[in-house]
């Protein structure tokens, strides 16, 4: 039988786990208008000391930030095609492509957060590595 802490393969999970999932999570803030950047800085902030914690909150952000990158290129392009004939055409694609950003965002941080949950690092593809482990708690 179990312990009240113990689960299923009898470890005990990590005290820091639940913050490592609400790194992942604290994305999906930008479902209800909030910058998606906002919910995963919160969390980098409390947790950057906790060495458990800070590599997911640090990958969550720059994740958020890449697809904040990613979109701003895509509306620079957007308007640029907007003033051309060729912009009629692709405008709807990228439309469709900003889109496919919004879902993958949502997708890619539940993937995250079940990574997490795992007691795994989820590495998101396609990140950008804005925000870097300071240099004092790498190892040479």
């Amino acid at each position: 039988m179990l312990g009240p802490m113990a689960s299923e393969d009898g470890t005990t999970p990590s005290p820091s786990r639940p913050w490592q999932v609400a790194a992942h999570l604290s994305g999906l803030v930008g479902l209800v208008g909030v910058p998606s950047v906002v919910g995963p800085l919160v969390v980098w902030l409390i947790r950057r000391e906790d060495p458990d914690v800070e590599p997911h909150a640090r990958e969550a952000l720059n994740f958020h930030l890449s697809l904040v990158v990613y979109a701003l290129g895509g509306v620079v392009v957007a308007l640029i095609l907007l003033f051309t004939i060729i912009g009629v055409v692709l405008l709807p694609l990228l439309l469709l492509i900003f889109l496919v950003l919004v879902v993958a965002g949502i997708a890619l941080s539940i993937l995250g957060a079940v990574r997490a949950s795992e007691g795994t690092l989820y590495r998101y593809p396609l990140n950008l590595r804005l925000i870097r482990q300071n240099d004092s708690d790498s190892v040479a």
